[in-house]
């Protein structure tokens, strides 16, 4: 597919790599540690998407837990742990990325060292770099839009020529306060989640999809001017 000005947005967590299953069950063992008994469905309803500034936050103002050094330290250990044993590309992105002839980068609420780890060990890394993105580039992380409008004027190109593709909805929120069109990635671990579809949809992106297979062809349409109307299901 030849470019033509436009540029693909990648969040990383849950688009790139299944890795929402193991953040979830990390953060809720560590808050566990720290008292407070929160189940998975909570966790991703709190916290799909959001900055580690943000999930900070709420633990301090919500739950009275100060996310010091010492635990953010043991919370990303474990998290670096699993991620080297068990994490996997989501199916399909690497064909995906192969075939898909448009500038592309990441911009993920994750710190830069969990972005490479991440993509580093899915095999994506050298698929995407140097075109790298995270929330600690930003005064604010999703769902405010700051981190895609960096992305994009850094790349060069016009917030109305970028497709963001997404899977939560902070995420989601995010790019449509961009400016920026949203193609809604539902077909990671985490979609199973109760009430998670019906919360992506009811944002309406401009697509939902959930196969990596059809990303193509979507682009494609978009950018020939065939994706008028929203939200669509591919």
């Amino acid at each position: 597919m030849a470019s033509s000005g436009h540029l693909v947005i990648f969040d990383c967590d849950g688009v790139l790599v299944d890795s929402e299953p193991v953040s979830v069950r990390v953060l809720v063992n560590a808050l566990r540690r720290k008292g407070v008994d929160m189940d998975e469905a909570e966790a991703y309803r709190r916290f799909l998407g959001r900055s580690l500034a943000t999930v900070t936050k709420t633990m301090s103002e919500e739950f009275g837990i100060e996310a010091d050094e010492a635990f953010l330290d043991d919370m990303r250990h474990d998290l670096y742990r699993e991620f080297r044993a068990e994490l996997k590309p989501v199916t399909g992105i690497s064909e995906a990325l192969d075939a898909l002839d448009v500038p592309r980068c990441v911009a993920s609420s994750s710190q830069p060292e969990r972005i490479r780890l991440s993509l580093s060990v899915t095999g994506l890394l050298d698929r995407l770099e140097p075109h790298i993105f995270s929330a600690s580039m930003v005064a604010k992380g999703k769902p405010a839009p700051d981190l895609f409008l960096h992305a994009a004027e850094t790349m060069g190109v016009a917030p109305a020529h970028c497709i963001v593709i997404e899977d939560s909805p902070a995420g989601i929120e995010a790019a449509k306060r961009a400016g920026m069109t949203v193609f809604a990635f539902t077909g990671a671990s985490h979609a199973c989640v109760p009430g998670y579809r019906e919360r992506i949809e009811s944002l309406s992106p401009h697509v939902v999809f959930d196969a990596m297979a059809d990303l193509l062809h979507l682009v494609q349409k978009h950018m020939e001017g065939g994706n008028k109307s929203m939200p669509q299901q591919a």
